[in-house]
């Protein structure tokens, strides 16, 4: 694996084939559904080779993907502008779209000429749509995989006035209507900017567990229980220590530093496992209600307590998904703030198992869809 910038001599021999994958680095929940596509695909397209067009760090796909990648490290959408990971600032994200889509004749000219040069054979987009447009211009096959679009998300926030958010939202729907097919992915609210759309089975690739050796490896008390707090890609600012030292029982597993002083709380940076080791090994996961936690846990049935932003456009249907096949509680952002955590969290542990969750087989579907598209271009 390496970054680059894509020029002539930048790819593999041209009977090699290689797909161009476009990835939204909006936290890693874009990146987390890619991946088990490309290492599906993979295993169906011989000497297989992926161009990561994303700004998603390299250090994400070490020991995810499977197969042979490159990585050139290009904006591909806005998103959203985060504060900490559960405030979306409103102001500044149509700010920054306004600022994107200012420049868009240039950085759809900047895509369109770098494809010719790499020469995949096939665009994947999840969901950037500058990469749908650049490569129906190219000339080259264009596939979106969503389960949302930026369209949806943006459609519920109110611009300053002094944007005018119309163009904006047309060009972006416009790119992805030129995809050409979606394959929507289980869970996901209703997509209608795609010409052309297939539902595909829920995306995730849950680990095996590790409740021994992580048991072993933090010196737990017999009863003590494990907490996972994982909010994305996107760090937590601040958390309530000194409450938490309070709950008695658990230990709390969470990505960022902790207090010193601190004896429930400990920085997964320090433990020999993966997150999602770690997610297929505790007790409980501590979340806000996103894909790519929400699947896997729901996928392994660990209950989830989650915490809502209720302004995201995929997360009501997220949360009807965890409500139907796994084990779910919500905790308010108030209760969050302040560490009353341990009433939810002892509900959590003691939900009933629910419904069986639908197989979590979508990469292996989409790769399914995808492999004619390289079969064509060989023919």
């Amino acid at each position: 694996p390496s970054s680059l910038d894509v020029s002539p001599d930048a790819r593999a021999p041209s009977f090699m084939p290689l797909i161009w994958a476009a990835i939204s680095a909006h936290g890693f929940g874009h990146a987390a559904q890619v991946v088990p596509v490309l290492n599906a695909l993979g295993c169906l397209v011989p000497d297989l080779r992926v161009l990561l067009r994303t700004t998603v760090p390299a250090a994400f796909f070490v020991d995810r993907l499977k197969i042979p990648w490159e990585i050139s490290p290009v904006q591909q959408d806005v998103g959203c502008v985060q504060q900490g990971p559960m405030t979306i600032n409103i102001e500044a994200t149509w700010r920054e779209h306004h600022q994107f889509h200012s420049t868009w004749k240039e950085r759809l000219q900047t895509e369109i000429e770098s494809m010719r040069t790499a020469k995949p054979d096939l665009v994947l987009a999840d969901t950037p749509y500058l990469a749908l447009a650049a490569g129906k211009a190219a000339s080259i096959p264009t596939i979106a995989l969503a389960s949302f679009t930026w369209d949806l998300i943006l459609s519920e926030y109110q611009a300053p006035p002094w944007i005018d958010t119309q163009p904006i939202l047309q060009s972006i729907r416009q790119a992805y209507r030129q995809a050409d097919l979606a394959l929507r992915i289980t869970p996901s609210p209703v997509l209608d900017c795609f010409q052309h759309l297939h539902i595909i089975h829920p995306v995730a690739e849950p680990a095996l567990a590790a409740r021994a050796q992580l048991a072993e490896f933090l010196s737990l008390r017999p009863g003590n229980l494990t907490v996972l707090i994982g909010f994305g890609g996107i760090p937590l600012t601040s958390l309530p220590f000194e409450t938490l030292e309070s709950l008695h029982g658990y230990q709390f597993l969470l990505d960022g530093s902790t207090p010193p002083e601190s004896t429930r709380c400990t920085s997964i940076r320090s433990l020999p496992f993966s997150f999602k080791t770690l997610l297929a090994s505790v007790d409980v996961v501590m979340t806000k209600p996103g894909y790519g936690t929400l699947v896997e846990a729901v996928a392994l049935q660990v209950p989830i307590v989650y915490v809502r932003r209720y302004n995201f456009g995929d997360e009501q249907s997220l949360v009807e998904y965890l409500h139907r096949y796994g084990r779910g509680i919500e905790l308010s952002m108030d209760d969050f703030m302040k560490g009353q955590w341990a009433t939810t969290l002892e509900r959590a542990i003691n939900l009933p198992a629910t419904t069986p969750p639908p197989e979590p087989n979508g990469a292996s579907e989409a790769a399914t869809m995808l492999v004619p598209y390289f079969k064509r271009n060989r023919s």
